[in-house]
């Protein structure tokens, strides 16, 4: 599906789960290497200390990897989220961010190992950052990549 990216920012954006959370994707690049995601404090994601809730900043990052993947290795291979973990390590108060990049490194890696069929699970680490810049938080997750067999 070729659709324009101001689109897929506004599926994203209208997206239920994060609509009502209040993620925002704010940034995605056309070719789908890197994304900016946001998440402003507000009374649908606050915990009852009145910090971000846990749920929500994990949220915030869940499908992007995958999704970046995805699209970038085409529909010859399977990509899926395999476990994913989060670390708080402060209170977020005010709007966080989260920022994703596949290097071209990590893309001929998995390529490489998924090349002959056998499945690779990579691990990839997002930083949520305050508006400070300070770490709030660090979610791990493992993805499962496998080239799909030929159809001949």
């Amino acid at each position: 599906m070729n659709l324009p990216i101001w689109l897929i920012k506004l599926l994203f954006n209208l997206w239920p789960p994060f609509l009502g959370a209040g993620i925002r994707v704010h940034k995605l690049s056309p070719d789908f290497r890197q994304a900016e995601v946001r998440l402003k404090l507000g009374l649908g994601n606050r915990n009852y200390v009145g910090t971000h809730f846990g749920g929500s900043l994990y949220a915030m990052t869940d499908p992007f990897y995958m999704l970046m993947l995805l699209r970038q290795l085409g529909g010859d291979y399977y990509v899926w989220d395999k476990t994913g973990s989060i670390n708080y390590l402060k209170p977020g108060r005010g709007t966080v961010r989260a920022l994703f990049d596949l290097s071209d490194q990590q893309l001929a890696d998995i390529r490489e190992r998924t090349a002959d069929g056998e499945k690779h699970l990579p691990e990839m680490t997002v930083e949520i950052r305050d508006a400070d810049d300070e770490l709030v938080a660090l979610v791990h997750k493992t993805l499962y990549v496998r080239k799909k067999p030929d159809r001949r």
